[in-house]
């Protein structure tokens, strides 16, 4: 397998955490979203939408984080990421969503360079923006997660939402965002950092880092 990443993109942070839990092995293919490689020809010919991550199985080429995450699941059944029940797999998509819908589009590179060249928002005002849509959207998190407290985001081993919510946390750090009004959220952070599959991949020790 092939993914193709860029070593910030808190989405590409989601696929190598699912791919480590699974003990995955994969070539990692960087793209520079900063020096916009994603629009490069030959990225443009395996990526219909120029964005990442992508990741390559065989002749086989899947887009969209949490579609890739649920193709892992299912090629590869264990450990599984979806509990077994449809309610409590409704439960994990939820939460995922939650930040994959909710949160993560309104902050990502695109809107923030949107909002700076295009709409002529100062810095500050752009980190503002950024701060509010994440620091509210964390409390919805929070409440869900109040409300059937566990070792992680769903039960006592990680899923899809644990996938989804460590690298939002990271950006929300690097952004300087409030997280203490989300003790919840940061708990379960913290019991995913634990993990060398969480550990392992975060975005300073990826090979296109430096």
């Amino acid at each position: 397998m092939e993914l193709y990443n860029y070593f910030r993109s808190s989405a590409s942070y989601r696929v190598r955490i699912a791919l480590a839990l699974k003990g995955l092995d994969y070539d990692y293919k960087p793209v520079h979203l900063q020096k916009n490689e994603q629009f490069n020809e030959s990225y443009a010919a395996v990526s219909a939408a120029r964005l990442v991550p992508l990741l390559r199985d065989g002749e086989h080429a899947v887009t969209q984080s949490l579609a890739i995450i649920e193709y892992l699941d299912e090629t590869h059944p264990e450990p599984p990421l979806l509990p077994k029940t449809p309610i409590d797999r409704a439960r994990v998509r939820t939460l995922a969503l939650d930040i994959a819908c909710e949160i993560h589009p309104l902050n990502n590179l695109r809107v923030l360079r949107y909002l700076v060249r295009d709409m002529k928002v100062a810095e500050e005002d752009k980190n503002r923006w950024y701060r509010h849509w994440v620091e509210t959207g964390l409390e919805t998190v929070e409440r869900q997660l109040a409300a059937a407290p566990a070792r992680y985001c769903h039960g006592d081993t990680p899923t899809l939402a644990d996938c989804v919510l460590v690298p939002q946390i990271f950006n929300a750090q690097r952004f300087a965002c409030r997280l203490d009004h989300v003790p919840h959220v940061m708990r379960v952070f913290e019991a995913c950092m634990a993990l060398p599959a969480f550990e392992d991949t975060r975005p300073e020790k990826c090979p296109d880092a430096a």
